[in-house]
This record gives structure tokens, sequence and C-alpha cells, in this order.
């Protein structure tokens, strides 16, 4: 399968990047610093700006799945470069006729109760906000979108390196918890569910979650 990666070399797109290449796949790494992609026979690195629409829909045609990644965590407006950055995306997927859009999302709009998202709670970290309500614009902007093939992968609340176990639960609006009550993901296994989603087509346009 080809696969378009938008942000192959931030803090998930490098993980997405590792387990689509150990399945076999060819990956286009889209990304600001292509020196930093890592060498491999099926990875072909490109520099691309994300805000930029025409040239993102010429690296994303003939693409049998795009996976976007990038976030703007580094940027001084994040909720308003992520927000313009989604949509640059949703336009340039739309353009290039891409089969299907694939996109990490935050843990910041899962329900924690009825009608209660965890980004609104007053114990959600002020330094993440940006970034989820950032989140959870793309998602509305998604499911605002009624000729796209799109699905978006939220984390659970806590995600970070960890093992690559392939055993998990998925779930869909609402924040998933072990029996401890924690929400947590390795970042390989969230790497596994966005694979398998990507090979699979199990949630196609919808919003599912993952966590242990």
């Amino acid at each position: 399968m080809k696969i378009a990666l938008i942000g192959a070399t931030g803090y998930i797109g490098s993980v997405l990047l590792a387990e689509a290449v150990a399945r076999g796949h060819e990956v286009k790494a889209l990304v600001s610093h292509p020196e930093k992609v890592p060498a491999g026979e099926r990875v072909h690195a490109v520099k691309v700006d994300v805000q930029d629409a025409a040239s993102l829909e010429l690296q994303l045609t003939e693409m049998d799945v795009v996976i976007s990644a990038f976030s703007g965590h580094a940027q001084q407006d994040v909720y308003g470069y992520y927000v313009r950055g989604i949509e640059t995306v949703i336009a340039a997927a739309k353009a290039a006729r891409v089969p299907r859009l694939l996109v990490v999302g935050g843990a910041g709009s899962l329900e924690v109760a009825p009608g209660v998202q965890l980004v609104d709670t007053p114990a959600f970290p002020a330094q993440w906000k940006a970034t989820a309500e950032g989140a959870r614009q793309a998602l509305k902007l998604l499911q605002a979108e009624p000729g796209l093939d799109w699905t978006m992968l939220s984390p659970a609340a806590h995600i970070e390196p960890g093992e690559r176990t392939g055993k998990f639960q998925l779930g869909t609006d609402q924040l998933l918890v072990d029996a401890a009550g924690d929400s947590r993901i390795s970042l390989q296994d969230y790497a596994v569910a966005m694979l398998d989603e990507a090979e699979r087509a199990a949630h196609s346009r919808a919003r599912f979650t993952v966590a242990y």
C-alpha cells in the first residue's frame, strides 16, 4: 500500500512511520526537514509546507491512504496553526481524490461523562489545552465533510513510548480506562491501531479511540 504520512518525524508520526515500514508499506514522508527522516528502501522523504494546499495536493496524488500526524506544538499560535493546517490537509486530500484520510486526534474531545469532554474538565493540563482544542475543531471539520472518507484515532489520555503489545481495547467517543482507572496507551500500540485501520478500514467516517 502507498501511504503518505504528514508529520513523519514527529512524536507520534515517527512511530507511525516505523510501524508502516515494518508492515511492508511504501511511505512518502511529508515533512519540514527531510534530512530527519530515517533512510529506508520503502521510504521517500519530501519537504512540504502543510499550509501550502497546492504543493500538498501534488504529493497526495495517487496515494492509497493519507495519514496526518502533524501538530502545532512548536508554534507560537498552536491552535491557529493546527486548525489552518488541518483545513489545508482536508482541502488537499479532496483535491487529490485520496481514497482515505486518517488523522491523529487528541484525547481532549473524548467524553468522561455524558456531554462532558476531557478538555473541559478542571484537571485538564493547561499546556495541552490549545492542542486539544485544535484537535476537537479538526474533528468537527471532518464531520462536516460529506464527500471525504476520513477516520480520526484519538489516543488515551496518556500516550508515551513503551511496548508494542498489540493488545488493547477500542472505543468510540468515550475515554477508555483500565481496571485501575488509568487511561493510557504506548506510542507503539497506538501505531498498531492506526495501521490496522489503514489496512482494514473499520471506522469509515468516524472517530475511534484506543487504550489499555
